[in-house]
């Protein structure tokens, strides 16, 4: 039996079968059509599920985990074809009763699965981007780069490579004798938080930060996305469902996720995110989703109502914390409510609110017990979760995905980290659940009113669709519905949606 045999009759039994169970069914679609999508089984999905902290999952490691089965590494490639099919077959029924055991099979079957597909979908959809745009940004960051090489080695009082990080430190703590160098084996860190505390007094400093943010825009997005357009003019990047452990999709070939969106430069890279002619982009995302995540987990009364009655929450929370009336609420209020809102959701301690927001420890341990005093469900939720933790070892979402914490009973640092972890993973693992339900939600919508608009890219919190003009109206007014109505929490849920020609725009 050769792997060619065997794969044209993969693709001859996948319309009959009982059930067709594939590793890594994704990446296998093109070359097999499968028609009844609720027969499937991705075998490494599964795996996947039961034990998400690996970073990777091979058919040989579901052999030897799940069947007890160790697979001779000298035979040859169709043979190994042969294996990875009975492994298939035979693991099936073995992680479908793991994921029944662990209560993971509504998630596998409701979420995961269908996921599979949509995943596919906008993979073959892609994104048109506009490589004349990306050529003339690249063009822009080279001139400026130029610049700020130059007023670098006029202030150094020498010329070097900046972008090494030895001679970098040389020149910084020996030649120009900044104070704060911190020597390793191999020479003085340039780290970006060494270098940050120097930017304020010295200006040499802060010029090498934004030559850093240049030479990476430049390097990564407007060279490294250029590199990634394909014959008819779009990007079509991947989206993996099985390379993070709170189970966020993540973006590759290329990463589309980590594109800045905080700088007036990050942006002008979606500015060459187009939509196809006659096309718009709409960008739907949820607003305050992990806040309203903590409300939903922690059910606190007073969280629970401001997100009911629709209030500003960072404001909501300032007026609490500080005994204030809401509209007596000053924006530095407002400022240390929303860094206390989010910095407890990551288990900020009083030193890292502290550091935050640049007061002293005992002035934010003051605010933290404050923010407690007032929403008393988010320290007992806090209390309990950390507790779970210690006890099971892992912690779940509201679908019951299972987080795992294997350093939860470690000493020191790690264990306060895994406890860390217990209390945000829940939210960011929710989260992420709810825009896989979301995608597998309008991409069904648009499968039933047959529709041409295209979900083509997942970004965290924020889809985006490709929408022909006259379609557009009709997707504005339904996709925020189909994201608000995916689950019920104890808070609504409120996805805000922008129309325009580029991403930055529909924004």
């Amino acid at each position: 039996i050769t792997g060619e045999w065997l794969l044209k009759k993969l693709a001859d039994v996948a319309e009959k079968a009982e059930t067709y169970a594939m590793f890594h069914l994704k990446e296998s679609m093109e070359q097999v059509t499968i028609r009844n999508q609720a027969n499937c089984f991705d075998v490494s999905v599964a795996a996947y599920l039961l034990n998400p902290l690996k970073n990777n999952y091979t058919w040989e490691d579901v052999a030897r985990e799940h069947l007890g089965l160790m697979i001779d590494e000298k035979i040859d490639q169709d043979m190994k074809a042969c294996y990875e099919s009975y492994v298939n077959y035979a693991s099936v029924e073995v992680l479908r009763q793991k994921l029944r055991d662990t209560k993971m099979d509504t998630l596998f079957r409701d979420i995961e699965m269908p996921l599979v597909f949509t995943l596919f979908d906008m993979e073959q959809n892609g994104i048109r981007v506009e490589a004349d745009a990306l050529k003339q940004y690249g063009d822009q960051l080279a001139g400026k780069i130029a610049e700020l090489e130059k007023e670098i080695y006029e202030e150094a009082g020498e010329t070097f490579n900046i972008n090494s990080p030895k001679q970098l430190g040389v020149v910084l703590f020996e030649n120009m004798k900044l104070p704060g160098g911190r020597k390793t084996k191999t020479g003085y860190s340039t780290a970006a938080d060494v270098l940050e505390k120097l930017a304020p007094e010295h200006p040499v400093v802060a010029k090498i930060l934004e030559y850093r943010q240049y030479t990476k825009l430049k390097s990564t997005y407007a060279d490294g996305l250029a590199n990634y357009i394909q014959d008819d003019g779009r990007i079509h990047g991947k989206f993996n469902q099985t390379i993070t452990a709170t189970g966020r999709i993540s973006s590759t070939e290329p990463n589309l996720q980590n594109i800045p969106i905080r700088t007036e430069e990050g942006r002008k890279v979606r500015e060459a995110f187009i939509a196809a002619s006659g096309c718009k982009l709409i960008s739907a995302d949820y607003s305050q989703i992990e806040l309203r995540i903590m409300a939903h987990l922690s059910a606190d009364k007073r969280l629970v109502e401001a997100f009911k009655n629709n209030e500003d929450i960072h404001r909501a929370t300032a007026a609490e914390v500080f005994g204030k009336e809401r509209d007596k609420v000053t924006p530095n209020d407002r400022r240390i409510a929303k860094v206390i809102n989010f910095g407890l959701m990551y288990g900020m301690s009083p030193f890292g609110l502290a550091k935050n927001l640049g007061i002293g420890r005992d002035e934010a341990k003051n605010y933290i017990n404050k923010f407690f005093a007032r929403f008393p469900g988010v320290h007992d939720y806090m209390e309990r979760t950390r507790a779970l933790a210690d006890r099971q070892g892992y912690v779940e979402t509201t679908f019951g995905r299972r987080l795992w914490l294997p350093e939860i009973h470690a000493g020191g640092a790690r264990r306060a980290a895994a406890e860390r972890a217990a209390i945000n993973a829940p939210m960011q693992g929710t989260a992420a659940d709810l825009i896989k339900l979301s995608m597998i939600a309008v991409q069904k919508w648009i499968e039933e009113k047959g529709l041409k608009s295209k979900l083509i890219l997942q970004i965290h919190d924020e889809l985006i669709m490709e929408v022909p003009e006259a379609e557009v109206d009709l997707v504005k007014e339904n996709l925020p519905k189909i994201m608000d109505s995916v689950t019920e929490l104890h808070v609504p849920l409120i996805a805000e949606v922008g129309v325009g020609d580029n991403w930055e725009a529909a924004h």
